[in-house]
């Protein structure tokens, strides 16, 4: 029962963050045990699952449905990764070798590339992949779980607004911080951050919901027969956010 209950719920979470079951979407637990042809036992444990990574909310009386999130959640989602990240960004001036730093500028030039070559979707990837490199180099397992679901919680944020991002900018402070921490300039990198992640929420445009609502076994449909990896009406960006997100489960 475990492993069918983790099964839908990876089948949902590839579901919401590429866009196919939308922000305020109904999770139906008797549609759903239908769709899947498990029990409603087993797709509450799934809906749970998910719920934890805020994803999904619970509501008692009503039911499941994929989270709705706002602007002032955004923001302290942001401003919680900043806290993350600034923390980090003082161990690994203390403690990073020269492997280290030369795997975070290896990374950035391939991001680098990939806005040369205006590849926006592989841009965007690899901008989220620098934050997760960032925090795997601490070599903390705890933070690393936590920066991951935090991570998939903006990713949400990502299937809710559209967005309007510099990259070139972005790309710059990327490397700017990595110019800091290695020189010890950790208290100016620390403020690079924070001015970082308002850069990137001040990119959302909060106009609502921009992708097309599916009925939940039509959303579910690409997945069940083998389709999930290849549907062609996501944008790159879209499979770029998606892959990166993906991209955590690995580390």
């Amino acid at each position: 029962m475990k492993n069918r209950s983790q099964q839908i719920a990876e089948t949902l979470t590839r579901a919401i963050l590429s866009h196919r079951l939308v922000p305020g979407a109904k999770l139906g637990e008797r549609e759903l045990a239908e769709i899947f042809k498990v029990s409603r036992i087993v797709v509450r444990q799934a809906l749970i699952r998910i719920a934890d990574d805020g994803l999904v909310s619970i509501e008692p009386n009503r039911g499941a449905f994929v989270a709705r999130p706002s602007l002032q959640e955004a923001l302290e989602i942001y401003d919680t990764l900043t806290l993350l990240e600034q923390g980090v960004a003082q161990q690994l001036a203390d403690r990073l070798g020269a492997s280290g730093w030369a795997e975070l500028r290896q990374h950035v030039e391939r991001q680098r590339q990939a806005v040369d070559d205006e590849n926006h979707g592989l841009a965007d990837m690899l901008g989220q992949e620098f934050h997760t490199l960032f925090i795997r180099l601490s070599r903390n397992r705890v933070v690393q779980e936590i920066h991951a679901q935090l991570v998939r919680r903006a990713t949400l944020i990502r299937s809710l607004f559209s967005s309007q991002f510099d990259y070139c900018h972005l790309l710059d402070e990327h490397s700017k911080v990595i110019d800091l921490l290695e020189k010890g300039r950790v208290r100016q990198a620390q403020k690079l951050i924070d001015t970082h992640h308002h850069n990137v929420v001040r990119g959302y445009i909060m106009e609502g919901s921009i992708y097309e609502e599916y009925p939940t076994h039509v959303a579910l449909a690409p997945y069940l027969d083998g389709r999930g990896d290849n549907i062609s009406e996501f944008s790159a960006t879209d499979q770029g956010t998606l892959a990166g997100v993906q991209s955590l489960a690995k580390h």
